[in-house]
C-alpha cells in the first residue's frame, strides 16, 4: 500500500509568521495537535502542542503573550518528508521514535498531504487481546496535583498525556494540548507580576479534559483502534470490572504492534 492511498489530503497548515493564538485556534477548531508550517508552498517545519506548551511554560519567555510569538519560534525544523509513492510499511518502522509524529508528504517540493498516526489506524485489524500490549502500570495524576507536576511527569517519561485518577477511577485526562491552551490563556489574562504564582498553583482539575473515553480491559487491539478513530483520541484508558484503571493503550502502542505483526508475516 502506498502513502498516497492513506494520507490526509486536505491539510491545515500555517505560515511561519502566524502568531501562536492563531495556531492554537486552528488546533482547537480542527481537533488536531500538530500543523505543518509552510512558506511559498514548501514545508519548513512542524508545530506541535508539545512544543507550544514547552515554549509558553519556560521562564525565558515569561511575560511574552502568545500573540507576540510566532509559529517559527516553536516549530520543529528537523523532520522527515515522504513521497506519496513510498510504501506504508516503510514508515511504520519509525512509529514511536523521537521526533515529530506528523510526516509531510511532498511531491515536486510541494506539500500534497500529511500522514499521522490517525491515518494509519484503519489498517489495524488485529484481534489480539489489548491486555497483551497495554502499558502497565499506568502513570497517572490526581485532580489536585499541580499542572507543573503533571508536565514534569510527562516530560521525564516522554508521554503526551496522563489519566487523572481519583480513588482508582478515571475522571479526566491531561495532555500537551490542554496545557498549551492553559498557558496561553494565563499569558493573555494574568498580569506579568502574577503569572509565575498562578502557573505554580494551577491545578490539573482546572484544565483537564473531563469527557474521557475508557474501555474494558477485555477489548481487542482492533477495538481500541476503532475507538480512537471514532472519538478522534490518542489513547484509551482501560478499566477492570470494578471500573478502576488497569492499563492504557495509545496509538503508538497499537501501531508498533501492527508493525511487528507485519514483520513476522
Amino acid at each position: 500500500m502506498k502513502i498516497g492511498e492513506i494520507m490526509t489530503k486536505e491539510v491545515v497548515s500555517v505560515n511561519k509568521n502566524e502568531d501562536l493564538y492563531h495556531v492554537l485556534t486552528l488546533l482547537e477548531k480542527h481537533n488536531i495537535t500538530k500543523l505543518p508550517v509552510v512558506e511559498d508552498g514548501k514545508v519548513v517545519g512542524i508545530v506541535t502542542d508539545n512544543k507550544i506548551a514547552d515554549k509558553l511554560g519556560t521562564v525565558r519567555t515569561k511575560g511574552v503573550p502568545a500573540a507576540r510569538m510566532h509559529a517559527s519560534t516553536v516549530m520543529e525544523k528537523k523532520f522527515d518528508a515522504i513521497s506519496p509513492d513510498m510504501e506504508v510499511k516503510d514508515i511504520l518502522k519509525k512509529v514511536g521514535e523521537p521526533g515529530p509524529t506528523m510526516l509531510p508528504v511532498v511531491m515536486d517540493n510541494e506539500l500534497v498531504g500529511v500522514v499521522t498516526k490517525a491515518d494509519l489506524l484503519p489498517l489495524v485489524k488485529d484481534e489480539t487481546p489489548v491486555t497483551e500490549i497495554m502499558t502497565i502500570p499506568v502513570l497517572t495524576v490526581r485532580p489536585d496535583d499541580r499542572v507543573i507536576h503533571a508536565r514534569r511527569i510527562m516530560f521525564d517519561n516522554e508521554v503526551a498525556r496522563l489519566p487523572v485518577v481519583q480513588n482508582g477511577m478515571v475522571i479526566g485526562l491531561i495532555s500537551d494540548k490542554e496545557i498549551a491552551f492553559a498557558f496561553a490563556e494565563l499569558r493573555k489574562n494574568v498580569s506579568l507580576g502574577q503569572q509565575q504564582s498562578r502557573l505554580k498553583n494551577l491545578l490539573v482539575e482546572d484544565i483537564m479534559e473531563k469527557n474521557v473515553v475508557t474501555a474494558p480491559d477485555t477489548i481487542t487491539v482492533k477495538d481500541a483502534a476503532e475507538l480512537m478513530m471514532k472519538h478522534e483520541i490518542g489513547c484509551v484508558p482501560l478499566v477492570n470490572g470494578d471500573g478502576k484503571i488497569r492499563g492504557i493503550i495509545t496509538r503508538t502502542d497499537v501501531l508498533k504492534h501492527y508493525a511487528k505483526t507485519l514483520e513476522e508475516r
